[in-house]
């Protein structure tokens, strides 16, 4: 019986021998292999072989994200001997940072590594993952410190650059390459988010102000615009009509002036040389002097030189008796024989009575009206 207890005792312990001096590892895992505590070498994926108490893996300093039955995320710490050649997520949680305008927001911060020398990794640093999230947090500190609030919030970008290059740089010596630094929240606090939606509403209603103002200089410019091309349009219309009236004009007043002239010709022809002009005068009396005699009881005084129209008028006549004998008389065949002119006095009357028209010699006083 004792030594069926002792067997079991030794299979036991060469059981146990065997798996601490057989080590599978998985893809994209390493072991540190230490040999009597002093680094050895690094076990690469596959089936790798131990000497019992004398070589062993070193472990290494991790961090697991592990969710509850709930859903609820939390971060777990521990330590493995396999190094995972993965990239990683190191998630910590928000921390209060004061900005250049002594304003303190919450920033939550998240950072992407992934192990690249694992001996560094395991031997120049005591915890990796707090190594790197206390770099971060003072990095971040650092960086917002030197913004305001505004510039802050507006310069997501250009923190996480600065954030990369300075771990980045730090991290070089713990056999780490740091891929990206991403910020997931900024939260000021409640006052300033409230007085930050004032201003943004209160820009928002300026804004709306200047595009109705300038909605409405932009009708006026065009209402203007409209109305004054709508008045040069019409002074070039009236303009048009105008030059086409004073055309018509013209060419009317040319009609009738060649027609005149053309009259005056032929009656220059048909009359002896130098008559045409007393002609026309007398015609021209003639056709004046109804003009004259309208109105009732009314007396018109003539002056002097009258008479010598009334014998010019007299002329005429015997002008057209004398060219009677050389062919048909001007004034027609029936003309009556010419009587040559009286004497007349200065002055001559022309009274229009209730009667009818006549004309007499009169004093040079005034006559008056009937």
């Amino acid at each position: 019986m004792l030594g069926t207890i002792l067997l079991a005792i030794l299979a036991a312990f060469a059981l146990s021998i065997i798996a601490a001096g057989v080590k599978i590892i998985g893809q994209a895992e390493v072991m540190v292999i230490e040999r009597l505590g002093r680094f050895h070498r690094v076990a690469r994926s596959g089936l790798n072989l131990l000497i019992p108490f004398i070589e062993r893996p070193r472990p290494i300093d991790v961090r697991y994200i592990e969710a509850d039955v709930s859903g609820m995320k939390r971060i777990t710490a521990g330590t493995t001997s396999r190094i995972d050649l993965r990239e990683q997520v190191l998630n910590f949680p928000s921390q209060p940072v004061i900005t250049k305008d002594n304003v303190t927001i919450d920033i939550d911060a998240v950072l992407y590594y992934r192990i690249a020398d694992p001996q560094k990794a395991t031997y120049a640093v005591q915890n990796l993952p707090y190594a790197l999230e206390t770099l971060t947090r003072t990095t971040l500190r650092n960086i917002v410190g030197e913004m305001e609030l505004d510039q802050t919030l507006a310069s997501r970008d250009q923190i996480n650059k600065r954030m990369r290059e300075v771990i980045e740089e730090a991290s070089i010596g713990w056999g780490v390459d740091v891929t990206r630094v991403e910020l997931q929240a900024i939260e000021p606090p409640r006052d300033i988010q409230q007085s930050m939606e004032l201003q943004m509403r209160a820009e928002r209603e300026r804004r709306a102000a200047v595009t109705n103002a300038e909605a409405g200089k932009r009708a006026a410019i065009l209402e203007a615009e409209g109305l004054r091309e709508s008045q040069v349009r019409k002074a070039e219309g009236e303009k048009e009509a105008a030059i086409l009236r004073a055309e018509g004009q013209a060419s009317a007043r040319l009609a009738m002036a060649q027609a005149e002239a053309e009259a005056i010709q032929r009656i220059t022809a048909s009359l002896p040389e130098g008559q045409a002009a007393m002609y026309l005068l007398g015609l021209k009396y003639i056709e004046a002097l109804p003009a004259v005699t309208q109105g009732k009881g009314t007396t018109i005084f003539l002056p002097a030189e009258a008479s010598g129209v009334m014998g010019a008028l007299g002329g005429m006549r015997e002008l057209l008796k004398a060219t009677a004998g050389q062919g048909t008389p001007v004034g027609g065949a029936n003309q009556a024989p010419y009587t040559p002119a009286t004497p007349r006095p200065a002055f001559k009357s022309i009274a229009d009575g209730t009667s009818g028209s006549s004309i007499a010699g009169s004093t040079p006083s005034a006559s008056s009206d009937k």
